[in-house]
């Protein structure tokens, strides 16, 4: 098992910026690739970027393009998703996940799930 907790998340203005983090504890981190997703209230649960383990490979929404940047800290055990310009539509709770094998933007293709930061942006 792979324990996943996310953190960072908050009450901001339109156009700031937010860092979340997750942190990864149990088994071994070693070889996942890791992805951020998000979920408006009414709405589905949505693809945001997702990162191979080495961090040489990223995918991102069409919609954060350019805003926001996922990287990670293997010697940690720690992803980020640095999110600027930060708009009203951003407001979620954002998750990260845990998947074998290459970055992903399927959500049934991931292992582990945190539960979740809230991120909420008033315009």
């Amino acid at each position: 098992q792979v324990q996943l907790v996310e953190s960072g998340g908050g009450l901001v203005q339109a156009g700031d910026s937010l860092r979340l983090s997750c942190a990864a504890s149990g088994r071994t981190f070693t070889g996942y690739a890791m992805g951020w997703f998000r979920q408006a209230p009414g709405k589905g649960r949505e693809f945001v970027a997702a990162i191979s383990w080495s961090g040489s490979s990223t995918r991102y929404a069409d919609s954060v393009k350019g805003r926001f940047t996922v990287s990670r800290d293997n010697a940690k055990n720690t992803v980020y998703l640095q999110m600027n310009n930060l708009k009203s539509e951003d407001t979620a709770v954002y998750y990260c996940a845990a998947a074998t094998g290459g970055p992903k933007v399927i959500l049934a293709l991931y292992d582990y799930w945190g539960q979740g930061t809230q991120v909420t942006v008033s315009s």
